[in-house]
């Protein structure tokens, strides 16, 4: 059973670190893009940040997260992470963990094949 299980969300105030983990299984995510995405209340699902395949990492984030959130990951653990620094109130949302096989980055949800249930972050004033 192929799965991704995020955890690491809860309650932080404004300013504050969370760090989230997403731990696959029933196959290896080692060559794909990893990618975390996060949706608010009556929003549709918005690209966050992705992290590229194999050895070497790139990483792509959205324009409201760069220099405060980092993606990284350990292959052999088969696990992906997110780093949240200066976090603000409307970073409130559930994060999900998603992969993307196709060899291609794309910031959009449709083309992620593999999602995890998510996890919820919220960030008090």
């Amino acid at each position: 059973q192929v799965q991704l299980v995020e955890s690491g969300g809860g309650l932080v105030q404004a300013g504050g670190s969370l760090r989230l983990s997403c731990a696959a299984s029933g196959r290896t995510f080692s060559g794909d893009y990893m990618g975390w995405f996060r949706q608010a209340p009556g929003k549709e699902r918005e690209f966050v940040a992705a992290i590229s395949g194999g050895s070497g990492g790139a990483t792509y984030y959205e324009d409201s997260v760069k220099g405060r959130f980092t993606i990284s990951r350990d292959n052999p653990k088969n696990t992906v992470y997110l780093q949240m620094n200066s976090l603000k109130p409307e970073d409130t949302a559930v994060y999900y963990c998603a992969a993307n096989p196709r060899g291609r980055l794309w910031p959009s949800p449709t083309y992620y094949d593999y999602w995890g249930q998510g996890t919820q972050v919220t960030v008090s004033s």
